[in-house]
């Protein structure tokens, strides 16, 4: 089974079509989806309460119809989904988001999605396919660098990206060319040797440094596709995580 993570803050609009597509995403495995609203207050928590009134869940096709409602076909599919809502009191971060999803996936494949609609997650087939099949992956990267479609936009988040990216290369010895990017997909054994503590996007930065000072794992890296979104679109990184990402690589270089 796979387990998807989608920590959510304030995207009522769109986490519904990001549901409808996680759950198309690899039709011939068992999903489980654990939805973390981190505390949201334009709707969000709202929704997935009217949508999800008894908790979890499952069925085979899911779809959001014309009223923004929730559909799922229970018709006894051979391969079926569960979308597990949880719940933050108060909006505590992303890594603390990851963090509870984490604890309570129980699938031998691990992946978080982003609730924005920037991934698609028709990408996993090839990173699941090197975990799950061909066997010859504990962690996959997504990586937007790799020439498949993306959009443009700032300048100064593609060149914070890569300098945060050579510079994680560089103390951790490895080759990867997105470090910050959503996409990573891993093993149930690779989750239970992470220790993440940070609760905002240094969240990224923490799980690949611990991936990376493990020892031993295969870590592949392939091309996904990027939709990006526009600060008035609703982005919420900003230049002072990029400061952040910084002083925790060599946070979690030196320190820890």
């Amino acid at each position: 089974m796979l387990s998807i993570i989608v920590p959510v803050f304030n995207e009522v609009a769109t986490l519904p079509g990001v549901l409808a597509m996680v759950s198309e995403a690899l039709p011939a495995v068992d999903k489980e989806i654990i939805v973390v609203d981190d505390g949201s207050t334009d709707g969000t928590r709202e929704w997935l309460r009217t949508n999800f009134p008894d908790g979890p869940r499952s069925g085979g096709n899911m779809s959001v119809d014309a009223h923004n409602a929730f559909v799922i076909a229970d018709d006894q599919p051979a391969v079926r989904t569960i979308i597990r809502p949880t719940y933050h009191q108060e909006n505590s971060g992303k890594g603390a988001a990851v963090r509870t999803g984490l604890a309570a996936a129980s699938g031998d494949v691990i992946v978080i999605q982003d609730a924005d609609l920037e991934y698609d997650p028709a990408d996993w087939a090839v990173m699941y396919d090197l975990i799950a099949r061909r066997k010859v992956a504990d962690v996959v990267y997504g990586s937007r660098f790799y020439g498949r479609p993306h959009r443009s936009l700032y300048f100064h988040h593609y060149v914070a990206n890569r300098v945060i990216s050579l510079t994680f290369n560089l103390l951790y010895n490895q080759t990867l060319t997105d470090i910050e990017c959503c996409y990573k997909m891993f093993t149930r054994a690779v989750k239970e040797r992470l220790r993440l503590t940070c609760d905002d996007f240094g969240c990224e930065i923490q799980m690949s440094a611990q991936i990376a000072r493990a020892g031993g794992l295969r870590i592949y890296e392939v091309g996904i596709s990027y939709y990006g979104r526009t600060y008035d679109e609703g982005k919420k990184i900003g230049w002072r995580d990029g400061i952040r990402a910084l002083w925790y690589l060599i946070r979690f270089r030196i320190l820890s």
